[in-house]
Formats: structure tokens, sequence, C-alpha cells
């Protein structure tokens, strides 16, 4: 017999497989109920930040729009409306499957402003920050 640990639907469950030689079981087949195995405990995680509408960003002339460039949640904001950058200069930190993703400047330029929030949840093509 060989115990194996098997999750099903968040579920896991402990199971013993009998191996078999020449394909006949030496043991009648008797139903069992599986045994659950209690689950890790589960992370402590933030807060959801609350839903909030999303707001129409105006573009003006000359003014370049930087978007989500995949779903995800805004791990932390490194710049303020205002600041002067430069191009590969770090805007916000994109979270995204576990892996922290820095969204640049894609010019040199003033920070005419933030569309979006530390820990709201963005999705592809959402407009994060517009450069003068």
């Amino acid at each position: 017999m060989r115990k194996f640990i098997i999750s099903v639907n968040g579920n896991s469950y402990e199971v013993e497989v009998e191996e078999i030689a020449g394909g006949e079981s030496k043991r009648p087949a008797a139903p069992v109920a599986p045994a659950p195995v209690a689950a890790p405990a589960p992370k402590a995680t933030p807060a959801p930040a609350p839903k909030e509408e999303k707001k129409e960003v105006v573009v003006s002339d000359g003014q370049e729009v930087v978007e989500a460039p995949m779903p995800g949640n805004i791990w932390k904001i490194e710049v303020k409306e205002g600041d002067k950058v430069k191009a590969g200069d770090i805007l916000l930190i994109l979270e995204a499957m576990k892996m922290e993703n820095e969204i640049l400047a894609p010019r040199d330029g003033v920070v005419a402003s933030i569309n979006t929030t530390q820990g709201a949840t963005v999705n592809t093509g959402d407009r994060l920050v517009v450069l003068d």
C-alpha cells in the first residue's frame, strides 16, 4: 500500500493505493470514505481595497497615458503628481501572479495625474498615470 494526499476542490484527502501485479487485486474492493486532512492555515491577506468607480481620464495633446500591461494589484506608487521623471524611471509597482512588475516612464516628463491608488485592483489597459 502507498499513501498519497490528493486535493479536490480545495479539500485535501489522504488515500491509500494498492499496487497490483498481473491486473488482479488480492483484496476485495470495499468502499472507504476518504479521511479529510487538515489543510494548512491560510496566510493572512490584507483587506481588499474598497471598490471605487473608475473615473474617465482626460488627456490633452502632448500628454501620454501609462496603462496597466496586465491585470493585478497596485503594490506601491513611487511618484507624486508634479514629480519630474526621466524615461525608464519607476512610476509604480504592479503585483501580478506573485511577481512585482515595475511600470516605467516611457519618456521624460512631469507626472500630470495618478489615476489609481495603492492596493487597487486594475485590469489590462486601465489608465494608471498621465505624463505631461
